[in-house]
């Protein structure tokens, strides 16, 4: 993983999913640090396994009021292959993508619902705390598809917002996040 600055990683809290509809990290609540202690910010997600099958990992952010709907414009792509060999592709995926909308951005792409299925990688977030420019973010997933695909997706956005992002929540599309660990870092 490490830092896209190159700079150390301070763990600030691990959560644990068991049935849960989602995983919020708060600033100010339950030890968690999201404000100007740090100019970057670092989620891992390891081995997130959904209830229901062919879902999407999914990401909010919230700008100081008590819904997840930070005005977003984000970019989508994947590359994936199957376990036959017989399918690949690198591709930009429109339908994934949000401009400037209000609702959670994908993460992932179809996860699979078998006991052997998951999806793990990272979320960087820069300057929450800043009230003048907007957040920016990335994120690289690999996925273990519905399908028996391995599937890796690259988001990338912003939140086009003044106001500082205080939380951030993660969730499935549909149903719950049936195990997996998400760890917050700050980066120094």
């Amino acid at each position: 993983f490490g830092s896209v600055a190159g700079g150390s990683m301070v763990f600030i809290k691990k959560l644990t999913a068991s049935s849960s509809g989602d995983l919020s990290f708060v600033d100010g609540s339950s030890d968690v640090v999201l404000d100007d202690t740090y100019k970057e910010y670092m989620f891992t997600f390891k081995d997130i396994h959904p209830e229901n099958n062919g879902v999407f990992f999914t990401v909010g952010f919230r700008d100081g009021s008590t819904a997840y709907d930070a005005t977003k414009t984000t970019t989508y792509f994947r590359a994936y292959h199957d376990e036959a060999g017989s399918a690949t592709a690198l591709e930009y995926t429109a339908g994934s993508d949000i401009a400037q909308g209000t609702g959670f951005q994908y993460l992932s792409d179809d996860l699979g619902n078998d006991n052997d299925q998951s999806c793990s990688g990272y979320l960087h977030l820069f300057n929450p705390s800043s009230t003048t420019f907007v957040k920016h973010f990335i994120a690289n997933l690999n996925t273990y598809h519905q399908s028996d695909y391995s599937v890796n997706s690259r988001v990338a956005g912003y939140c086009n917002v003044t106001a500082a992002i205080d939380a951030v929540q993660f969730k499935m599309s549909s149903g719950d996040i049936d195990a997996g660990d998400i760890c917050l870092y700050g980066i120094k």
